[in-house]
């Protein structure tokens, strides 16, 4: 396995954050949703440009590429990769109706917003990539773990079916402990995650909120990080897949944000899509479900919730 592409990948993903933030959105201002959609669609054709590389790297072994399974053609190795980048982009849906939640409870505005999240997402693909590798090891080391992580995710689509109650900050202990580790002030700075306060430092709400992003975030990687692993165990495409998909989470936050209302019936897609994820990692070793078959399920289940969210949205608007 070749470090070259691993370091390849780093840099141009870094790359990519530093020009966001450092040229792009160097000021704080609030994203309109009409912004936030041309935003989105950058990032997934960015995401999905990014496949005709994988494809590359397993069909031609640019940069040296060597895999434990060299059996993985281009075209396979593709397929995964944009299966698993729409599988993380749809399940991260879920997690932008939290995400609003924790903003409005810690009242940030809008313009700080989009600050929060460029480096909630530093945080997560770090998290992420811990809790990939932890995933990868255990399902190379124990067979078994198709079933857990299976079992896991239709628990997951269960919890969902059934569960109405919105997430509560002031409930979290990462608050509590915050407050209790370090001095927090009760007013914002402007953009500032720090600030001093009676001559000494202190973090602002922003602060806090970042790390209730991040949590949020790991909290749902424990649905997502084994729903990957149903499409694929490659540690390469696994990891960029979560990696682009959430490199267009804060366009597309500020998209659905501004559209939660018309998208009312996209979280029943998303259960849709975890409890088949669930029971096609539970078969892994029985039945080989052809990936080009999972990406139309998933496709599928997506567009249906659309579809249907904006015609009942359409229907009450014009009675």
């Amino acid at each position: 396995m070749s470090l070259l592409i691993w370091i390849a990948f780093l840099v141009l993903f870094v790359g990519v954050l530093a020009f966001d933030l450092g040229v792009l959105h160097r000021e704080s201002r609030e994203m309109s949703v009409r912004q936030a959609l041309g935003w989105t669609t950058v990032w997934v054709a960015t995401a999905l440009s990014f496949s005709g590389l994988v494809y590359g790297v397993y069909e031609h072994h640019w940069l040296g590429w060597r895999t434990d399974d060299n059996t993985l053609s281009g075209a396979e190795a593709m397929i995964q990769y944009i299966t698993g980048y729409l599988l993380e982009w749809s399940l991260s849906v879920d997690n932008i109706f939290v995400i609003a939640v924790i903003f409005t409870f810690m009242k940030i505005p809008p313009r700080f917003q989009y600050r929060v999240l460029f480096w909630g997402i530093v945080g997560a693909i770090v998290l992420r990539g811990a809790m990939i590798a932890m995933g990868a090891a255990l399902i190379h080391a124990f067979d078994w773990m198709f079933y857990v992580f299976g079992g896991i995710l239709l628990l997951s689509a269960a919890r969902m079916l059934k569960d109405d109650e919105q997430f509560d900050p002031s409930n979290s202990v990462l608050v509590r402990l915050a407050r209790r580790v370090y001095p927090v002030t009760d007013r914002l700075d402007g953009e500032r995650f720090f600030t001093i306060k009676n001559g000494k430092r202190a973090a602002t709400p922003l602060f806090v909120t970042l790390l209730l992003v991040d949590f949020a975030d790991v909290v749902f990687a424990v649905d997502s990080i084994p729903a990957i692993f149903a499409v694929t165990q490659d540690p390469f495409i696994v990891f960029t897949s979560n990696a682009f998909a959430i490199l267009g989470l804060r366009s597309l936050y500020f998209a659905i944000a501004g559209l939660m209302v018309m998208f009312r019936y996209l979280k029943f897609s998303l259960i849709f899509i975890l409890a088949f994820v669930g029971v096609k990692m539970m078969l892994h070793h029985h039945v080989t479900i052809p990936h080009l078959v999972s990406l139309g399920v998933i496709v599928g289940f997506l567009a249906i919730g659309i579809v249907a969210s904006l015609v009942t949205s359409r229907r009450e608007h014009s009675s």
